[in-house]
């Protein structure tokens, strides 16, 4: 059914996606982002960031080649780290690509949530060497030690953009935290408090999260290979993936050409372990982001997973999934394993691939893949991308602490409504 109606079955607001502004290990802009989906790209490289000896291994999947200058034109140097420049770079690709202006944006009310893991750790790495160093915390660089603080992943959107009136929020729900802020910006546009929304996130490789994984022997000796029975871990990444969202009415308005529509999402805190994935929580948030969205199970033609590629999470996402779609689940695709685990950015650049393949008919592959693991029977579209007419989309999340986001996305005009 196709209507263009400005409210959906619960009287809400309707939201879209206008503009997607991407920065990853596999392409940067959405056109290269969306060649390297379909080719099954790998963004895995040696790491150039911080030095990995003693660690035995030196693989991540950082971004090459990256130029913030291209991107960060109002911005004093050295206002924002690594992690601040991909989400403002991202920013700025993301109103350019909706076709907004810095005249459009200026005075208008709207929402800038960036969900991150790490926001400046690597920064913070820094102040503690030349602290230590020098026996002295004021040898620590100062202007360093001022970008550190999380909230400016947000904050610096607003003044690079120049958008005084808006409502800036971090959300640090660690490897969920673009969900969530998918999320943060669809309530506001639904409540009718504002009518635009850059959500997303954002982080940055950094030595924090390469020793982490390394301790919790959660690290892969080589690429990531989710859900398949030799899977043996993560690799890092970094990126930032940055989404437009507007009301139905205010796109129409200004004619915009319209990429999705974002139906509902979910949300669970289990807090059942501070690192292990909990079953019942995952179904839980999938369950309540079909209910929010309006969408039968049979209606749902591909899940992107979190997939992070480490025995307990794909195993207990799988189990999560067959809880909840029964014994033939939608085909289920793990993009990390081109990205890597981007940590905030990688829910984010989840959402914008789901995005993509409505866009452009197809479903990413994951790539690396040689046997599934029994444990986990889905159809992983291994290796290669399949063309397919992509209706509605579902876009897993999870995090320590049992922290669990999940998203649907749609083709405008398109769904079936329970």
């Amino acid at each position: 059914m196709t209507t263009t109606a400005p409210t959906d079955r619960a009287g809400q607001r309707r939201v879209v996606v206008t503009g997607f502004g991407v920065i990853s290990s596999i392409g940067t802009g959405v056109e290269e982002y969306t060649a390297g989906l379909r080719a099954g790209r790998s963004g895995a490289r040696p790491i150039t960031r911080f030095d990995t000896e003693g660690f035995g291994q030196n693989t991540a999947c950082e971004v090459p080649d990256f130029e913030p200058e291209r991107w960060i034109r109002n911005l004093p140097s050295g206002h924002v780290g690594r992690a601040g420049q991909f989400a403002v770079a991202a920013a700025r690709m993301a109103v350019e690509d909706a076709g907004l202006t810095e005249t459009d944006l200026a005075d208008r009310p709207a929402v800038i949530t960036v969900g991150t893991t790490d926001g400046e750790s690597h920064d913070i790495a820094v102040l503690l060497e030349q602290e230590l160093a020098a026996g002295d915390p004021e040898a620590m660089d100062p202007v360093l030690a001022r970008r550190v603080y999380a909230g400016r992943l947000s904050t610096a959107i607003a003044r690079e953009l120049r958008m005084p009136n808006v409502e800036a929020t971090t959300v640090t729900t660690a490897c969920a935290a673009g969900n969530y802020s998918i999320g943060y910006g669809l309530d506001a546009i639904r409540s009718g408090e504002v009518d635009l929304a850059l959500c997303g996130g954002a982080d940055a490789v950094c030595r924090k999260a390469f020793a982490l994984f390394k301790r919790f022997g959660a690290l892969s000796p080589d690429v990531v290979r989710p859900f398949d029975k030799d899977r043996g871990g993560i690799l890092t990444g970094e990126g930032a993936g940055i989404l437009v969202l507007e009301s139905l009415e205010s796109a129409l308005a200004r004619g915009a050409r319209i990429y999705a529509e974002v139906l509902g999402y979910g949300l669970s805190c289990d807090a059942a372990h501070p690192t292990a994935p909990n079953r019942d929580g995952i179904a839980r948030g999938i369950r309540l982001a079909l209910d929010d969205a309006g969408v039968k199970r049979q209606e749902v033609d591909f899940i992107s997973a979190h997939g992070t590629g480490t025995k307990a999470n794909d195993s207990t996402e799988t189990a999560a999934i067959l809880d909840v779609y029964g014994d033939a689940p939608p085909r289920t695709v793990a993009v990390k394993s081109m990205l890597g685990h981007s940590m905030g950015a990688a829910s984010a650049l989840g959402a914008i691939a789901c995005g993509l393949a409505i866009e452009h008919g197809f479903i990413p592959p994951t790539i690396n893949h040689r046997e599934t693991d029994p444990e986990c029977p889905l159809d992983v579209v291994p290796n290669e991308a399949v063309t397919a007419d992509v209706r509605i989309v579902q876009n897993n999340s999870s995090a320590f602490a049992g922290n669990n986001a999940v998203l649907i996305l749609g083709t405008y005009g398109e769904k079936v409504r329970a």
